[in-house]
């Protein structure tokens, strides 16, 4: 009976590394699975069924191919490494002007930008963080989730702000000539 419900751990903390697109430290995948992780993921990686790098001083469980390997490690190591304030009392700066500065800032984006942002703010923002950014710029939850999984997979249109053939016809002018 241990064995099976070990083997399903197993299997399900060994789809859980190869799917993300961050891979996960085991005080990350925890909470997601509800148990303790440490003695399973140490067997998967014996079992050569996940891989495990050491990033800023931890260890991130990541997947066994070497293309979603190096996509994962890129992906976490950007984030590891961004610069981000996570209190704005340390700014100095009174938290009314801080939203009216990112309201400000965030009316100036395209459409595209728009959503992008609201993503990224989200990923700062951790669990919750959709629901909380959608109703500050009063946005759909969908769009943030969108901008914010674009941004992990980094599917973004560099060219504008939308896909070619997307958005409204063009309307013929009708002056007499």
């Amino acid at each position: 009976m241990w064995f099976s419900r070990f083997g399903t751990l197993l299997a399900t903390a060994e789809a859980f590394v190869n799917r993300s697109p961050r891979g996960y430290f085991a005080d990350e995948l925890a909470p997601a699975l509800h148990v303790e992780v440490q003695d399973a993921l140490h067997q998967l990686v014996q079992q050569g069924r996940v891989s495990r790098q050491p990033v800023s001083g931890r260890y991130l469980y990541t997947a066994t191919d070497p293309a979603m390997q190096r996509r994962q490690l890129l992906t976490r190591r950007t984030v590891e490494f961004l610069p981000t304030v996570a209190d704005a009392a340390v700014l100095e700066v009174p938290a009314e002007e801080v939203k009216a500065a990112i309201l400000l800032f965030y009316s100036l984006l395209d459409e595209q930008q728009r959503r992008l942002y609201a993503g990224l703010e989200s990923l700062k923002l951790g669990r919750g963080g959709d629901r909380q950014l959608a109703d500050f710029l009063d946005l759909d939850p969908h769009t943030v989730a969108r901008g914010r999984q674009q941004l992990l997979a980094q599917d973004v249109e560099i060219d504008g702000a939308r896909k070619a053939g997307a958005g409204r016809k063009r309307v013929e002018k009708k002056r007499p000539k």
